[in-house]
């Protein structure tokens, strides 16, 4: 598809991003809420701090569900953005693993070109790299692209579209494996992001995706995964329908556990030929059909199930309190800023955020103001209960905090109901 197609296909203001069907269908209002990784610091607690509609909508022509309000996905990702993706063991643990799988299963080499889209910190590009494999990153946010750039990985400090694309191919470069975990979400153009998969991909070449399921997070209450930074929320037919107009065609599809239950799908240029198309594809979008996500009924009804989150998870706290029992929470993770601001949970209710990221500590969580602090403050100050914010990595982190056990702390996990592990 060319540039000139994309810009005329661009979302208007109140239109579908990818259909330009005006968004009248609301799927959940959140209120008001700032970035949510834009912690503030103990000098900006005193300053004023934007919030924006958190208003998420269902696309009633082609079903993508997607905010309506945005900000600038350059004031985002910016020189001070501070989720490093190195810092989960979980996640890096998931990402050797897919690594390990995919090396051999599409014969990568010394003279292949693996290309990751927003690469963060090179936390998968270095399994590739250590295995002598030729990697390029492309990362936006400056504090991260300087860490992979520090182990030695060849990063381009740029947000990925068609014009960047097209660059990096005039270069000389294509992608044999192309990369893109979590990042669909933070698109703001998505024409003009497929648009440059499409140009950058090898004619072979296969592209991998990871994404929250949207299946999931309708189903099992994960409203915290919808935040300023993410955009748009995908179901896999509507993942396919979007490159499908790029003509690219999805041949395979895995549901992994990642995430609160995401999918990774895997993609070839229409043209190609050389790779069959596996059953998944058509049982999976049969699944979807069957479930009635391709019908607005489906979306009706989870503003419910996300109150009754918020109002057992306020209860419980509330409880607690009133009979002289310390909660804190668990993981500054991004959800967990949209969980705490919806519920509006304050640091009345939860003391502090213990992190193991040194980027956010001795920092503020955006609009709760709720301090953030190394992990050894748990030991410091023995809390009753621990509220582990990013849920989906619970099993780890019980795991991690078996310590607090002596001291008789209960570990609380919010989603998709109040849990006491």
């Amino acid at each position: 598809m060319s540039l000139k197609i994309t810009k005329m296909m661009q979302r208007n203001k109140f239109g579908c991003r990818f259909c330009n069907e005006p968004l009248e269908n609301l799927f959940i209002e959140l209120g008001n809420a700032p970035p949510t990784n834009s912690f503030r610091t103990e000098e900006q607690l005193n300053e004023p701090e934007v919030a924006y509609p958190l208003r998420v909508f269902v696309c009633n022509k082609c079903y993508l569900v997607q905010v309506d309000e945005h900000k600038e996905h350059n004031e985002i990702f910016g020189s001070d953005y501070v989720y490093f993706s190195s810092v989960s063991k979980p996640w890096l643990e998931h990402c050797k693993k897919y690594a390990d799988f995919i090396i051999p299963n599409l014969n990568l080499n010394n003279k292949s070109q693996v290309i990751e889209i927003a690469s963060n910190d090179g936390y998968l590009l270095q399994y590739f790299q250590e295995k002598g494999i030729p990697v390029l990153g492309i990362e936006p946010s400056s504090s991260t692209a300087k860490v992979a750039i520090k182990k030695g990985i060849t990063t381009i400090e740029k947000f990925f579209g068609i014009e960047l694309a097209e660059k990096i191919v005039k270069s000389g470069t294509k992608a044999d494996l192309l990369i893109g975990n979590n990042v669909l979400a933070h698109v703001p153009n998505l024409y003009d992001f497929v648009g440059g998969l499409e140009k950058i991909l090898g004619d072979e070449g296969v592209l991998t995706m990871e994404f929250p399921h949207l299946k999931n997070i309708v189903e099992q209450n994960q409203f915290d995964t919808i935040y300023q930074e993410h955009y748009s929320y995908f179901s896999f037919n509507v993942v396919k329908k979007i490159l499908n107009f790029h003509e690219l065609e999805l041949f395979d599809v895995e549901e992994i556990p990642t995430h609160g239950g995401s999918l990774r799908i895997y993609a070839k240029h229409l043209k190609d030929n050389t790779k069959k198309i596996s059953e998944r594809v058509n049982l999976l979008e049969k699944k979807e059909i069957d479930s009635g996500m391709m019908s607005l009924e489906y979306y009706k009804g989870f503003a419910l199930q996300v109150n009754k989150v918020k109002y057992d998870l306020l209860k419980f706290l509330i409880e607690q309190k009133e009979n002289g029992k310390s909660s804190v929470g668990y993981g500054a993770a991004a959800k967990g800023n949209t969980l705490l601001n919806y519920c509006g949970i304050r640091k009345d209710l939860l003391n502090y955020v213990a992190d193991l990221t040194p980027f956010k500590q001795g920092k503020y969580l955006p609009q709760s103001h709720i301090p953030v602090v190394g992990e050894e403050k748990l030991k410091e100050t023995k809390p009753d209960n621990i509220l582990i914010l990013p849920w989906n990595f619970k099993d780890s982190i019980k795991k991690r905090l078996e310590y607090t056990r002596e001291w008789g702390a209960k570990l609380i996990v919010p989603i998709p109901k109040l849990e006491i592990l």
